[in-house]
This record gives C-alpha cells, sequence and structure tokens, in this order.
C-alpha cells in the first residue's frame, strides 16, 4: 500500500455507501468511474462544473480490508472550473466536483447523502405495541408563591417547595444551569410556571417555562451499522408521532464493525471523525422528525439510545480498538443515564440520555433491546431470536434460561461483496422465482409490484429501472437456483446445464447464472454464492453453538428481527441454511425489535429496570472462542446443511436429490475442493 502512485497506470477506486469498486486508467474523471460501475451521481448541466450536482469527498485514511491507502492528494489539483463554481455558488472544503476532479491514485470516494438520488430505503419502522406509559421525565404545573418580606426564601427555593407541595416530589432541586432563569421565567409566567422534572433518583428540575406548557417529546435511536432510525414519541401520549432514518454515514469508514475498527487501528486519530459522523447523522434525523410532527427541538427532553457495541462505543466517542481481539473489552457496559448535552444533542438542554445496557463485547444493546419487546425469557418454548445484519446478533431460551452469542456474517446480506449487489432502493431486485424446466427467471423489484412476466411490469419498469439486487432478493435467488438444480448442495453452479439453458455462462473456470438482461446485466456469479454461504455458515454456527450450550437439537419458534429480518421470506431463509429447521408456521418476522426496546425504555421506567435485570442473567457465549465453531461452519456451508436434517422443511418443499459437480468445479487450482474459512472477525 505504499506504493509509488508515479510507477502506476491506474487506481482502484472505492464507492461509498454503495460499495461498488473498480480499477480505473489515471486521469479518468471520478464522475466518469462512477457511471461506469453503476454508481448514481446527479448530473444536470453534463459534466460542464455548473450545477454543482455530481459533488464528492474524499475519505482518507488506510483501508486495510480494501488494500486502500485514500488520500485528497489523489485527486487532480483543484480546477479552474472549480474555482470559479466555488466563487459563484460556494464548495465545502472537503467537497470536489466529481465531472473535474480527475483520478490519480486510490481512493475511497463518498457520495455525499443529499446526492443520493437513488439511496437506499431505510425500513426500521416503528412497530405497533401499547406500551404502558411511565416516564422518567414529567410535566408538572407550579403555582409559586410570591416573595414575602417575612419569609425570605429564594425565588429557586419556593419553586422547589411549591413542587413538593402540589407534586409530592421530596428533597427536589433545581438543576444549576437554571438558577439565573429562575426569576425572570416566575414574573414572565405572573408566578405560574410549567417544569420538566427528571423523576429517576434525585427529583430534579431540568427545564421550565412560564405559564402552561403541554408539549414533551422523547426520541427512540436504533444506531445500526448500516441503517440508523429514530422515532420521536409524544411522552404525554405514548404516541409515536413520526419516524425517519438514514443510512450510516460510517459505511465511508468500512462496510462492516471490523472494518471500522481496522480503519481506527491504521488511523489511530480518525476516532473524532468517526464520532462526528455518526452524531451528525443523528442530528439530521432528530430534524426531520421534529419537523414532520410540527414540534420544536426545546420540547425533546428524553433520548434512548442502543447499538451494537462498537456503534455504541464510536457514538459516546469511546475508541472501540480493544474490541477488535480477545477478550474483546468493553469500556463500559452497564446502562448510562447523563445530560444530552454532554455529547452535543441539539436538544433540549435539561434532556436526558438514555443508553441501554450491552450484554457482552459482541453482543450489544440492540440485542438487549430485542430481548426486551420479543420476550424469549419469558416463555414455555425454546425460542431463538435473531437480528440479521452485518453482524448478527442471536438470542437464545426459555424462562429457564437465556443465551446470547453474536456472529460475524459480515455485509452480504446488505448487497456488499455481491457483484450486483445494492442496498435496499428503487430498482433492487427483492424477489425472484425460477422455472425449473426452463431455467427462465421472473422477478420483482422495490418500488414496484407487478412480477417481470405481467404487463404492468414491462408499461411502469422505466419509472424505476432494475438497478442491482438487494439482501431479500439474494436470498431468494440462491433458494431458487438451488431448487432448480442450478447449485449443487455444496453451491456450486452446475456448468452442464449450459446446454440447457443460455443463461448458464461460463466464466472463466467457473460458471454464472444471467438473471436478468437490460440496460444492465446482473448475473448471480460463483463467487456470489461463496460469499453467502459464508455469511449463512457464520450466522448457522453461531446459532448451533447457543443450541450446544443450551442442549437442545430442535427450536420451537424462530423470530427474525431488524429490517433485514422483516423483509426475507422466511421459506427461503430456512431453505438455504440460514437459520435451522422449525415448523414454518412458527418463524416470523418481528421488525425492528431493537428498536421498539427502545422505545419501551423511553416510555417506561419499568422497561429500563427490566434489561438492566435481564442482562445480568443472559449467558454470554463468545462465538469466536468455541473450538467447536469451525466444525459447525463447514457443515453449514452446505445448502440447507450438510448434518442437520431440515424434516419440517421437507414437508414445505420439494428439496432437490444431493448433485455431483462436473470435474474441475468449485476446485483450487490443484483440483481440491476449497475449505471456506468464516471472517476472522
Amino acid at each position: 500500500m505504499s506504493e509509488d502512485i508515479s510507477q502506476v497506470k491506474d487506481a482502484l477506486v472505492l464507492f461509498m455507501p454503495s460499495g461498488r469498486r473498480g480499477r480505473f486508467p489515471l486521469g479518468t474523471p471520478v464522475l466518469e468511474a462512477a457511471r461506469q460501475l453503476g454508481v448514481y451521481v446527479e448530473s444536470v448541466c453534463g459534466g460542464r462544473g455548473i450545477c454543482g450536482r455530481c459533488q464528492v469527498s474524499v475519505t482518507e485514511g488506510v483501508f486495510a480490508k480494501h488494500k486502500i491507502t485514500s488520500a485528497a492528494t489523489h485527486l487532480s489539483p483543484f480546477s479552474d472550473t472549480e474555482a470559479r463554481y466555488k466563487a459563484k455558488r460556494g464548495l465545502p472544503e472537503d467537497r470536489r466536483l466529481s465531472c473535474s476532479a480527475l483520478i490519480e491514485g486510490d481512493l475511497v470516494i463518498d457520495i455525499p447523502i443529499e446526492a443520493q438520488t437513488n439511496r437506499a430505503l431505510v425500513r426500521k419502522r416503528a412497530e405497533a405495541r401499547p406500551i404502558p406509559r411511565d416516564p422518567v421525565m414529567q410535566l408538572c404545573y407550579v403555582e409559586v408563591d410570591e416573595p414575602d418580606m417575612e419569609q425570605p426564601l429564594g425565588d429557586a427555593d419556593r419553586l422547589v417547595r411549591a413542587l413538593e407541595a402540589q407534586w409530592g416530589f421530596v428533597g427536589a432541586r433545581c438543576e444549576f444551569r437554571l438558577l439565573p432563569l429562575v426569576q425572570g421565567l416566575l414574573r414572565q409566567g405572573d408566578w405560574k410556571v410549567t417544569v420538566a422534572v427528571h423523576t429517576e433518583g434525585i427529583p430534579t428540575i431540568v427545564s421550565i417555562w412560564p405559564g402552561f406548557h403541554d408539549r414533551l417529546y422523547g426520541i427512540a435511536v436504533d444506531i445500526g451499522s448500516t441503517t440508523i432510525a429514530c422515532h420521536l414519541s409524544d411522552m404525554l401520549t405514548g404516541r409515536t408521532v413520526s419516524s425517519t432514518g438514514t443510512a450510516n454515514p460510517q459505511i465511508r469508514f468500512g462496510e462492516d464493525l471490523m472494518s471500522r475498527v481496522s480503519y481506527l487501528m491504521m488511523n489511530p486519530d480518525g476516532l473524532p471523525a468517526l464520532t462526528t459522523a455518526v452524531r451528525g447523522a443523528i442530528e439530521g434525523l432528530i430534524d426531520k422528525a421534529v419537523n414532520d410532527a410540527g414540534a420544536s427541538r426545546d420540547d425533546v427532553l428524553d433520548a434512548v439510545f442502543v447499538g451494537n457495541p462498537i456503534m455504541h462505543h464510536l457514538f459516546l466517542g469511546i475508541d472501540p480498538r480493544e474490541l477488535g481481539g480477545a477478550p474483546f473489552a468493553l469500556a463500559v457496559s452497564g446502562a448510562l443515564t447523563f445530560p444530552a448535552r454532554e455529547i452535543g444533542l441539539g436538544v433540549n438542554p435539561g434532556a436526558r440520555v438514555y443508553m441501554l445496557p450491552c450484554i457482552a463485547g459482541h453482543v450489544g444493546a440492540d440485542a438487549a433491546g430485542a430481548a426486551l419487546a420479543e420476550g424469549p425469557q419469558k416463555g414455555k418454548e425454546v425460542t431463538l431470536l435473531v437480528d440479521v445484519g452485518t453482524n448478527a446478533e442471536i438470542v437464545l431460551g426459555n424462562r429457564h434460561r437465556i443465551l446470547a452469542a453474536s456472529s460475524p456474517t459480515g455485509p452480504a446480506f446488505e448487497g456488499a461483496e455481491i457483484s450486483s449487489g445494492q442496498r435496499a432502493a428503487p430498482g433492487a431486485i427483492e424477489r425472484v422465482r425460477i422455472d425449473p424446466e426452463t431455467l427462465e427467471p421472473k422477478i420483482r423489484v422495490i418500488g414496484l409490484e407487478a412480477w417481470s412476466d405481467e404487463e404492468e411490469f414491462a408499461e411502469k419498469i422505466d419509472q424505476v429501472g432494475v438497478t442491482g439486487i438487494c439482501g431479500s432478493g439474494i436470498i431468494e435467488v440462491i433458494g431458487e437456483m438451488f431448487l432448480a438444480g442450478i447449485i449443487t448442495q455444496d453451491g456450486v453452479i452446475d456448468g452442464s446445464l449450459a446446454a440447457k439453458s443460455p443463461r448458464i455462462e461460463a466464466n472463466g473456470r467457473t460458471f454464472s447464472y444471467l438473471l436478468w438482461r437490460g440496460d444492465q446485466e446482473i448475473r448471480i456469479t460463483q463467487n456470489d454464492v461463496r460469499a453467502i454461504q459464508l455469511a449463512k455458515a457464520a450466522l448457522y454456527a453461531g446459532v448451533k453453538l447457543l443450541m450446544d450450550r443450551y442442549g437442545c437439537t430442535h427450536v420451537d419458534r424462530i423470530k427474525l428481527a431488524g429490517a433485514f429480518g422483516a423483509h426475507i421470506d422466511t421459506k427461503y431463509a430456512m431453505l438455504i441454511g440460514l437459520i435451522p429447521d422449525c415448523d414454518l408456521k412458527h418463524v416470523s418476522a418481528v421488525g425492528n425489535a431493537a428498536g421498539t426496546g427502545a422505545r419501551m425504555c423511553l416510555l417506561n421506567r419499568g422497561h429500563r429496570a427490566e434489561v438492566e435485570d435481564l442482562v445480568t442473567r443472559i449467558e454470554k457465549i463468545e462465538t469466536a472462542l468455541e473450538p467447536r465453531f469451525q466444525e459447525h461452519f463447514v457443515a453449514a456451508m452446505a445448502l440447507p446443511n450438510k448434518i442437520d436434517p431440515f424434516p419440517n422443511l421437507a414437508r414445505a418443499v420439494t428439496l432437490p436429490a444431493p448433485k455431483t459437480p462436473l470435474p474441475g468445479e468449485g476446485r483450487g487450482r490443484r483440483g481440491e475442493r476449497r475449505r471456506a474459512r468464516p471472517d476472522p472477525a
């Protein structure tokens, strides 16, 4: 990575957040590179440097996973065109016009959120659920006695005394920063004020309004490694009044968690940039949420956050590098309560933040929130709760015993590491069916309800296009290829079928399947199949380790959480061996369970005590240190599994008979079968 760029003729360019990459001759405009890779960058003026819509920025640093050392100096110097545009309309210091900036070395290029016209959908909606309301923040209307020469108490002291007399808050106090404001606010309200009281611990007045005030809001935020979701709740009614989400801008520092830790190892001074990125995204979500609800930031007085351990640390500004290796030490694991102003959260200065506790080094507050919401620890049945993401959290058990672990699935389920993969956005293939006789496919894309063999699809497809394949589509196409006999149980694309269908294409020493013919041809390559096998095997191996430790050979119920889990067909998830065998009637998607857990803690103080007690009872299993992980992983590479039976699945789907690949297919240079290895993260 220390290669002299003056001696090379091309450069590796990675675009974020799409994850698309390619090599380009030096001197290629960044806009042209983006277009060749199918990365949408808007350019109304046709690349003449007039519209300014093609702005990009360079993310600097060493990206070991991608073998890229990226620097702003790897772009051509600021051009006259850019200088004219900046003088006339302004251009942020870290931005370049991609139509004018030329590639002169390896680069990680970030497409700003506002420029991502075709950007990913964020599907972490608030699940409808009644939550008993008992918040820690309370509004109290108080009538205060006017000053009296006979009783020379200070105005703040009389406010506290009135609060105790009228609301029963014994031993209350007023936050120090409010003391200079008390006299003016009392007189402005004619000795009648509304106070916000933080009732946890010592009752504390944290905000004061003159007269009567009846607006109090709280936010619940799920900080995922890929997406961030924010829900604004009316604390007086318990109703969720608005929800919004966005892609996590930290993606430009690494698609998965370990890549971000690796970035910090290579760039020790990079922590502020990661923290600023995630906090900035949350600030934007708060703005949108309060505007959508017609609310005010000053009325937001409580905030609850959940996230995996690395996102938890990065949000708090804590270096997560200790989580990069054994013993995976957390800087802090317990629940936290602190003033929102300590992290610069732009809400009411008296607002409080509550962070749910983490379970273990790689099992975070999001898993704790999901367990709180779905309650596997409360029932008789052995329940498996899986939050599918770049780092899958797994909870297994019942009221007698509860265990948890994480498994490094990587970003393949989010569309990364897949040749035509993308995040969920209009135009992404999300459903696939393949005729087992003709091997002809039909697809459905996000933004269009019709299947590709229906007239409506042909009439309307130009509105969204077919741009790639997202996670749910990847799961289905692998499952359908397996059912149609296109891939063997070992995940090898059967090249002999090229004689049967032109969709089976030779691709060097392996084969690929042509899923879509159009302006952009979409293929499923052997490497794509392998990426999904690696991801699903890692998750399944984690599940098996928990089952081993629990002492069970089957589960009674499976719940798939998270945005991805909510949109995959449970039958296909089981068909490829992502989850163990179970009666399909008892396999369900439960949506954003982590976000639901956060809202429960926002609206009810009892749930905070409940989750804090729960994490002390959960047995933590560190998959990276378990000797049987590799054994389970290798067996799980097969579809659906090399060893474990799937009787419930077999009753619902006719599984293909085992198939032997042609000589040389899926083999290494010396003819031996390649053994896939799990992500060392």
